[in-house]
């Protein structure tokens, strides 16, 4: 049975079926209108995902890239579509003037939307920007000492460029460029860059990640119905996007901002953002700065363990926590504090172990048990959709799903068979790659539950790092080597970028993009379509902004590095140190954190039991998933936002909490547009301002 049964009330716009979309425009509809609201998509529509990915590739190349003065919304694609769709709905007014074949509809609004949220994925730190440093570094910091050159054998050419100098210039900049030689401007040394050697590399990546992609849409495909219409979840963020929209029901496209409890939460936002920005150029003035450090009260043995203990100002998960359900919220915070109090007692007892209590490897314990409970859950759903794959008759009604059963059957098996079929002509032992990708879409699957349960727009909520992290802390290294060869393990460190980055994350935003496509009233096979030409383009954009940074710049100052890269280029050169290491001498099993993510899987397993037999049980295996996987910017949000919720519910009961709602929904959009947008672009222009205030959303 689900372990959910505490659902998010609906508001009057957020309950019952759609009505046909409104246009935006109260004058006669032109066919063309009505095939957008029939089909979901327009040239308008079209051209309008095109100049915003441009747009917003532009500001991550500027501010992120190049200046590095905030994160943009770039570890959250959400937060750039987001004040995107906001701009668009809020200009609807001065656009009604257009001519009418240049008016959009909101479901074409709606459209630009969710193809951001899947093409700025791609260029965005966890994706692209992982992958160029994870496929050259090992060439281009290799030294005698730490015996790189041994492995460069093993990574194929047509993975990664096999010039050497082509690779140099990536991480130091283009001769050509760099000594004026190319010309000025953006033409003149977007053609100085070495395309040719990258091509085959860009080909095999890109086709590698769109069976990635195309597996995850096919496992959403089988498990959409089990959660939309059997299990009935929330779906926060679409809750906040849609009315965002207009609302579910409302013919009204701006509702939403015109209610005055939406822009008090905006403002309370914007005033917390521009105090901050201010401070920034002026210490004198009082912010609240970015987080309150309790940890810093408790300074004595045994309780100055109890550190981390930090209560993050992050107004997103404050406005979007508010939708998730109260017994979510109370065991993120439960949660936390009892590992942190965990810490405290194992000091006091003189144990003191280091990296206790292995929070994130519980995670991936807790993941692994909520992703074979969820299957569990789904069974007969789901063999009713592998019997669709046969040619008798038909047990399920698949016409409004994201892509018919049988194809999306035949289609999981064909992209995950690609997949392995791609790391073992790169090297890769099939056994090891079986078990990394089964980690992998099994985590994208828990995760894009949470997103559905939850709504905690943090792109980093799972077991990051873990899935390789934990295979060699189970087993060792010596196995990979044994029945694979340094080939195996090379590949093994060269796919460090789908674990330690976000990718998997899609499929959340694959679900939610379904989600929305059911409320609007959009055909989901176009809503397909157009997801897998978001993941191209974006790839595509993703190529252009990071190799014209790196030829121009150098890949070692950018990102705030000064000679040897920056973050994403140090997690891949830890990574292949690593490997380096295990020719000296293989790691063994690890105990303490093998016991860790086993309590994880036995702790996350008793309590779907306890709220499988006690229907009142307050605390929710979600919850300490959660928690476990990235807690401290989680915990403090939440803990107040379940606190003002609960009292809320009590004095004013369910019509007070449908009334606040619009509130914490202007305290999330203000959040966005302020420190998004407005700070994004600022900090790109005041890059050395910009260090001193950076936003993180994700």
């Amino acid at each position: 049975m689900p372990f959910d049964r505490v659902k998010l009330a609906g508001t009057r716009q957020g309950c019952g079926k759609v009505a046909v979309d409104q246009p935006i425009h109260d004058d006669a509809r032109t066919r063309a209108e009505q095939g957008e609201e029939l089909y979901g998509l327009s040239w308008r529509a079209v051209v309008l995902s095109v100049f915003f990915l441009i747009f917003s590739l532009v500001w991550m190349y500027k501010a992120g890239l190049v200046g590095h003065g905030a994160q943009l919304g770039e570890s959250v694609p959400v937060v750039p579509a987001i004040t995107i769709l906001f701009v668009l709905i809020l200009l609807l007014p001065l656009l009604r003037k257009l001519p009418v074949w240049l008016r959009l509809t909101r479901t074409g609004a709606l459209m630009v939307y969710v193809f951001l949220t899947i093409a700025m994925t791609m260029p965005s730190v966890g994706v692209v920007r992982l992958l160029f440093p994870s496929a050259t570094a090992l060439f281009y910091f290799a030294t005698p000492e730490n015996n790189f050159e041994q492995f460069q054998q093993y990574i194929p050419s047509w993975i990664v460029p096999s010039s050497g100098e082509t690779i140099r210039e990536m991480y130091e900049g283009s001769d050509a460029i760099l000594t004026g030689q190319a010309g000025q401007g953006f033409i003149a040394q977007f053609t100085a860059i070495p395309w040719q050697p990258w091509l085959v590399s860009l080909a095999a990546w890109t086709l590698f990640l769109l069976a990635a992609f195309i597996s995850m849409l096919s496992l959403m495909t089988m498990f959409r119905r089990q959660w939309v219409e059997r299990e009935r979840l929330t779906f926060p963020i679409v809750h906040l996007v849609m009315e965002l929209a207009g609302g579910r029901d409302s013919k009204d496209p701006l509702a939403l901002f015109k209610n005055p409890a939406m822009w008090v939460g905006f403002a309370l936002a914007a005033i917390f953002n521009v105090m901050n920005i201010l401070n920034a150029w002026n210490p004198a003035i009082p912010a609240m700065g970015r987080q309150e450090d309790l940890g810093a009260l408790f300074t004595e043995r045994p309780w100055d363990a109890i550190k981390p203990l930090v209560i993050a100002w992050r107004p997103e998960n404050f406005g979007l926590g508010y939708l998730v359900p109260t017994d979510i919220t109370l065991s993120v915070w439960v949660f936390y504090l009892l590992l942190r109090f965990a810490t405290v007692f194992q000091v006091a007892t003189g144990r003191d172990i280091a990296g206790f209590p292995f929070m994130q490897e519980q995670s991936f314990g807790s993941y692994l048990a909520i992703g074979i409970f969820l299957v569990f859950v789904a069974r007969e759903h789901l063999v009713r959709v592998f019997r669709q794959v046969g040619r008798g008759p038909k047990l399920i009604d698949d016409s409004d799903e994201p892509m018919s059963y049988r194809w999306a059957v035949i289609g999981f098996i064909l992209s995950t068979a690609f997949m392995l079929i791609w790391a073992k002509a790169a090297g890769m032992a099939l056994w090891t790659s079986a078990i990394y990708f089964g980690l992998f879409l099994l985590f994208a699957l828990v995760y894009a539950r949470a997103r559905a349960e939850a709504g905690a727009a943090m792109v980093w909520l799972f077991p990051f790092y873990q899935h390789k992290k934990m295979m060699v802390a189970i087993t060792g290294s010596e196995i990979y080597y044994r029945y694979g060869g340094w080939s195996n393990l090379t590949v093994f460190s060269l796919l460090m970028f789908l674990s330690r980055g976000y990718f998997q994350s899609v499929m959340a935003y694959q679900i939610e993009a379904s989600k929305i496509a059911e409320e609007a009233r959009i055909k989901q096979r176009v809503m397909t379509w157009w997801l897998v030409l978001a993941l191209v383009l974006g790839l595509v954009g993703a190529y252009v902004i990071h190799l014209q940074a790196y030829y121009t710049h150098g890949a070692n100052i950018l990102e705030g590095g000064t000679t040897q890269g920056g973050y994403r280029t140090t997690l891949a050169v830890q990574e292949y140190t690593g490997l380096a290491s295990y020719a000296k001498g293989h790691v063994e099993p690890d105990r303490p954190r093998t016991i860790a993510g086993g309590a994880g899987f036995l702790i996350t397993g008793i309590l779907i039991l306890l709220r499988s037999v006690f229907l009142r049980f307050p605390l929710h295996p979600l919850g300490f998933a959660m928690v476990t996987a990235y807690g401290s910017p989680l915990w403090g949000p939440f803990f107040i936002v379940w606190l003002i919720k609960s009292l809320i519910l009590r004095i004013g009961g369910m019509g007070m909490y449908r009334r606040t709602i619009p509130f914490f929904l202007g305290i999330v959009i203000g959040h966005f547009f302020t420190a998004g947008l407005v700070w994004g672009w600022l900090s790109a222009i005041y890059e050395e301002m910009g260090r001193r205030y950076v936003v993180h959303f994700g």
